[in-house]
């Protein structure tokens, strides 16, 4: 039995995209294959109109330190070093000088609204603030590609639209977004969903007016922020 079959999609440059789909339908599997961490057994996998899905695991590992940028559910953090040093992991096994690590790290975390926080070990921050530390580390290399599975997964509702905004904020940047998410709620902050089941696409549809993360997070008039 094939994880995937007769599966045939394109992502543009850009766009944002939600995969939905019950266990077992393939989406994790799809989501393997653009990150460059598995090759189908059949058909082609263009990445910037270059074909990877002969490419051997050396030259996948260098598409993957520099072109894509990966986060997910279970934070992934090291406890026992500050949120820079975790920001700074991927850029140790490129050859960065150390300066230059701290001030891409220092960057990419005021990107998050964490800049604050740098110097703190994941024990000492909430799960959305674990989370910004772990796109901040994903976006650490300036990947083309940005994937997400069940980025919000355990997180509270507040906490998953403030986790939403920043993603959205990175694609209005121009970063392209896949998201694997179980929640039809999150999905509608994407431009598009594809749906999956028994190793097919069974649903590609555009979002007609996506939610907007940042009306989740708004103030009502009289109520303190």
């Amino acid at each position: 039995m094939h994880a995937l079959r007769g599966v045939s999609v394109e992502i543009r440059a850009g766009e944002m995209v939600a995969v939905m789909g019950p266990s077992g339908s393939g989406k994790s599997t799809f989501m393997t294959i653009l990150g460059c961490l598995d090759t189908p057994t059949a058909g082609r996998y263009l990445l910037e109109g270059r074909d990877v899905s002969s490419l051997e695991d050396d030259a996948l590992s260098a598409i993957r330190h520099r072109r894509i940028g990966f986060v997910f559910q279970q934070f992934n953090l090291l406890p026992r070093i500050t949120a820079q040093a975790n920001v700074e992991m991927p850029l140790l096994y490129g050859d960065v000088a150390g300066r230059e690590r701290r001030e891409r790290a220092l960057r990419k975390l005021a990107m998050v609204g964490l800049e604050k926080w740098a110097q703190h070990r994941p024990g000492q921050l909430s799960g959305g603030q674990q989370q910004r530390v772990a796109i901040a580390r994903a976006l650490v290399n300036d990947p083309i590609l940005l994937l997400a599975d069940e980025p919000t997964g355990n997180l509270d509702t507040r906490t998953s639209a403030e986790i939403m905004a920043v993603v959205q904020e990175l694609h209005r940047a121009g970063l392209t977004i896949v998201l694997v998410t179980h929640e039809p709620d999150i999905a509608q902050f994407a431009q598009r969903v594809l749906s999956f089941r028994d190793g097919e696409l069974v649903g590609d549809e555009r979002v007609e007016h996506p939610r907007d993360a940042r009306a989740g997070l708004a103030v009502p008039a009289g109520r303190a922020a």
